[in-house]
């Protein structure tokens, strides 16, 4: 016998790349044992926001949120620390960008966004101005760029998953 937690289920229909491949604009209702299932145009698994039109653009904008939160719970905690000990707290928890190898469609814009965090966090937590070099400041604290960080190249960026 299997259990199902209904209020915790959820459909989710996939649209195609190509409008003009759309079978049905409206689904019947799913039921699982008795419950009627909710659709969702996303949904969080694993940790990563899933969107129905295959575009990772929430997903990042979930990551600049959990970046900024992060540096600034280190940064309230950690601020009369040695830049040593700053230095692995910020590479322990802020270069977290493990999920960015799912990333598949993304817009410049949203990769700009994130970069954009990443370096604003960077001189937020280690006292550099904003008008600071951000090339002397990654040479001073030998923490890698954005793009090393991510692992992010530009051939991947914009690109669609194949249509069905």
């Amino acid at each position: 016998m299997m259990t199902f937690n209904t209020s915790k289920t959820t459909c989710m229909v996939l649209n195609p790349c190509n409008r003009s491949k759309t079978v049905l604009d409206s689904f019947p209702q799913f039921t699982l044992s008795g419950c009627k299932l909710k659709f969702v145009e996303q949904l969080k698994y694993l940790g990563h926001l899933i969107h129905n039109s295959f575009t990772d653009d929430n997903d990042i904008n979930r990551e600049i949120t959990a970046m900024f939160t992060r540096t600034n719970l280190l940064s309230r905690r950690f601020k009369r620390c040695s830049t040593a000990v700053k230095l692995r707290l910020f590479q322990s928890y802020c270069i977290r960008l493990y999920d960015s190898a799912l990333w598949n469609n993304v817009t410049v814009a949203a990769i700009n966004r994130l970069a954009s965090c990443y370096v604003k966090c960077m001189k937020a937590f280690f006292g550099y101005s904003k008008f600071s070099s951000v090339t002397r400041m990654l040479f001073d604290l030998r923490l890698p760029s954005f793009n090393t960080a991510s692992y992010i190249y530009t051939s991947n960026r914009c690109k669609c998953i194949p249509c069905i």
